[in-house]
C-alpha cells in the first residue's frame, strides 16, 4: 500500500516515542522483585464494594466441575489447577487471572461454591502470587483481580481459617503496592483509568491513612480530566469503554458514600457526562452502537449500569469533542462517526470507520457496522478494524487508516485520516442532517471522501450522497480513476431480498420493512460477517454499491421505511 513521506515520518515519530516511553517506564519501575514490595499485612478488610456485573450460578457449577469457559474458549482441567495449565489463548488467561468469575460463585449462594472460590484463590496465591511478572501481573489483569477480590471477599473469606485469611490479605497488600508503583508509568488510556479505580478502591477497602485516601482520589480526578471529554465521551472514542468504566465507578462511588468519605472532586460531574454520552450511543432498541472497538453488550449489563443514571434530558444531537453525529426522528435513530482516530497508543483499538453510520428503528437495528468480537479473536479483531467492515465507502480496496503490524509498536494507527470537516444540513425544518469530509485517502490516492446524510423528520426516509473529490474539492478526472465501494452492513436478524428493478428490502421479525434504492446503480447483496455478537461471529448480508471515481461524480442512495411493525400497524 502506498503512503506518503508524511506517513513515513509519522511512523518514525511513533517508533521514537515508543522507545522513549519504554525507557522512561523501565527507569521509573526500576528492578521488580517481591522483596521490594514486601510490607506489613493489614489485619482486616474495611468494606466490600458491590459488583454490578451479571452473575450466573450455573457457571459456578461448571467451574466446580473443572470446566472453565472464558475468553471464548472452554477448558476442562480434569480436576487439576487451572493456573498450572497452559492457557489456550491470551483472552482466556486474562479472564482466568482477572477473577471476574468470582461473581458466579457468589450467585450460587452455598458453602460449597464459597469453599471452591476460596480454594481457587489460594491456588492462585501459591502458584502465581509471588512472581510479580507475566500476564497475571499486567496492570489491566491485576486491577481486575483486585476489584474482584475486594468485591467478593465476603464469600472468599466465609469459613476461612486464620492462615488463609492472612495469606489473602498479605497478597492483596502486595498486589496493591505493586500496582501503585507501576501506575505512574502507564500511558493515559482506559487501562490506567481502571488501575486508578482499583487503587482508589484499595484505599477504602484496606485500612489506610487519610492522606492515602486523598492521594488515590486526586489521581482518579486526574484521569477524569485527561480521559473524559467535555461531551462525556472517552478519549479512545470507543463507546464500550464508558460501560466498562461506569461498571467499576458506580460501586466505588457508593463505597465512598457508605464510609462517609468525600468522593473525588471530579467524579460526580464526570460520571454524569459519561451517562449522557452513553445515552447518545444507544440505539432506538437500547443497544450500543458499534464504533471504534465497541461490541455486543447484554441488555442486563446495559440496564445494570443505566439504572443508576440520575441525569435527565434527551441524547445530544452531536458530540463535538468525541466527533459523532446523532439524528433522531420519532423511533428512528441514525448515529455516524465523523471524527479522526485518537493518537498514539490510544488508537490501538480504533477502527477505520470514518463516515460510517448505523440505523435503527423501533426494536430493530437495520444498518450496522460489523463491530469488534465480543470474545477476542486476533484475526476477527483485525478484519473488524478495516474500512470494509463498516457502513461507509472504501476506495481501491484500501482502508482509510494505516494500522501498524509491528510487534514493537502494537496495532496503533500510523497513517490515514487526520482531518474531518463537518457541517450541518439542518437548514430545512423537514429534515435533519450533516455533511462530512475526511482525508484518509489523500496520502495514498490523492482523494477525499465526502458523505451527506439527511433524515426526514417524519422518520420514514434517509437520503445519502457519497462523493469522491480531489484535495482541492474539485471533481476528479479520468486520471483519478479509482474503484469505490459503498457498503451497508445489515444486522443478522434482518431478512434481505431484492426485486428485479434492484430495490433491496430489509425486513425485521416484527414486520417492519425498509427499502434501499440507489440512483443509476444496481445494488448487490453479498455475504457478510457480523463480529459483534455475544455468541460469536455470525453470517449476515451486506448491500454493495460499486462505482468508479473519475467517471461517476457522486452516488445517491435512499433508505425508505415501507412497512411499520405489526404492533404499530
Amino acid at each position: 500500500m502506498a503512503f506518503s513521506v508524511l506517513d513515513s515520518q509519522r511512523s518514525a515519530y511513533f517508533y521514537g516515542a515508543e522507545i522513549w516511553r519504554r525507557f522512561a517506564r523501565r527507569m521509573a519501575l526500576g528492578r521488580i522483585n517481591a522483596m521490594r514490595f514486601a510490607g506489613g499485612t493489614p489485619d482486616r478488610l474495611v468494606v466490600a464494594p458491590i459488583d454490578l456485573r451479571i452473575a450466573d450460578s450455573h457457571i459456578a457449577e461448571e467451574i466446580y466441575s473443572g470446566r472453565f469457559a472464558m475468553g471464548g474458549t472452554m477448558v476442562d482441567t480434569g480436576g487439576g489447577s487451572p493456573f498450572q495449565l497452559e492457557a489456550p489463548s491470551p483472552a482466556f488467561a486474562r479472564s482466568l487471572h482477572g477473577f471476574g468469575w468470582l461473581r458466579h460463585m457468589r450467585a450460587a449462594d452455598h458453602d460449597l461454591a464459597f469453599a471452591n472460590a476460596r480454594a481457587l484463590v489460594d491456588d492462585w496465591i501459591t502458584v502465581e502470587g509471588r512472581h510479580l511478572g507475566g500476564l497475571s501481573f499486567e496492570p489491566d489483569v491485576l486491577s481486575s483481580r483486585l476489584i474482584a477480590w475486594f468485591s467478593h471477599s465476603p464469600i472468599v473469606l466465609r469459613g476461612a481459617d486464620h492462615g488463609f485469611y492472612r495469606r489473602f490479605l498479605k497478597s492483596i497488600a502486595l498486589q496493591t503496592r505493586y500496582l501503585r508503583h507501576v501506575a505512574a508509568a502507564l500511558p493515559a488510556d482506559a487501562v490506567r483509568f481502571r488501575v486508578r479505580i482499583a487503587l482508589a478502591m484499595a484505599s477504602l477497602c484496606l485500612p489506610a491513612s487519610a492522606g492515602t485516601i486523598r492521594s488515590a482520589a486526586r489521581h482518579l480526578d486526574a484521569e477524569f480530566d485527561l480521559q473524559i471529554l467535555p461531551d462525556g465521551g472517552h478519549s479512545s472514542r470507543n463507546p464500550m469503554v464508558l460501560i466498562d468504566l461506569l461498571t467499576d465507578l458506580l460501586p466505588l462511588r457508593q463505597t465512598y458514600v457508605n464510609l462517609g468519605q468525600k468522593p473525588p472532586a471530579r467524579m460526580a460531574a464526570g460520571m454524569d457526562r459519561m451517562f449522557s454520552a452513553l445515552r447518545f450511543f444507544r440505539h432506538a432498541n437500547g443497544e450500543l452502537a458499534l464504533f471504534n472497538g465497541a461490541s455486543a453488550v447484554s441488555a442486563d449489563r446495559m440496564l445494570g449500569v443505566l439504572r443508576y443514571d440520575e441525569t435527565s434530558g434527551t441524547a445530544y444531537r452531536e458530540m463535538p469533542h468525541s466527533h459523532y453525529q446523532r439524528l433522531r426522528a420519532g423511533n428512528v435513530v441514525l448515529i455516524a462517526d465523523t471524527g479522526a482516530p485518537p493518537k498514539g497508543r490510544m488508537s490501538a483499538r480504533a477502527h477505520a470507520g470514518c463516515l460510517s453510520f448505523e440505523l435503527s428503528s423501533g426494536f430493530n437495528r437495520f444498518v450496522v457496522n460489523a463491530g469488534a468480537p465480543a470474545s477476542y479473536h486476533p484475526h476477527h479483531a483485525e478484519f473488524a478494524r478495516l474500512t470494509a467492515a463498516h457502513s461507509t465507502v472504501t476506495l481501491s480496496d484500501r482502508s482509510s487508516l494505516k494500522i501498524s503490524h509491528s510487534s514493537f509498536l502494537g496495532p496503533i494507527v500510523t497513517g490515514g485520516v487526520r482531518r474531518v470537516v463537518v457541517g450541518s444540513l439542518d437548514e430545512e425544518a423537514k429534515q435533519l442532517g450533516f455533511v462530512a469530509t475526511h482525508d484518509g485517502y489523500v496520502s495514498s490516492l490523492k482523494l477525499l471522501h465526502r458523505r451527506k446524510v439527511r433524515l426526514l423528520v417524519s422518520g420514514h426516509e434517509v437520503q445519502g450522497r457519497d462523493e469522491v473529490l480531489r484535495p482541492d474539492e474539485t471533481v476528479p478526472g479520468p486520471e483519478n480513476r479509482t474503484i469505490g465501494v459503498a457498503r451497508f452492513h445489515v444486522h443478522p436478524k434482518i431478512s434481505v431480498s431484492q426485486d428485479e428493478d434492484g430495490t433491496v428490502h430489509l425486513t425485521a421479525g416484527d414486520g417492519e420493512s425498509w427499502a434501499f434504492v440507489a440512483r443509476e446503480l444496481m445494488p448487490r447483496i453479498e455475504e457478510d460477517v457480523h463480529f459483534a455478537d455475544l455468541a460469536g461471529a455470525r453470517t449476515s448480508k451486506q448491500i454493495v454499491l460499486e462505482f468508479t471515481a473519475g467517471e461517476t461524480p457522486q452516488i445517491d442512495w435512499k433508505l425508505i421505511r415501507t412497512t411499520l411493525p405489526r404492533a404499530e400497524g
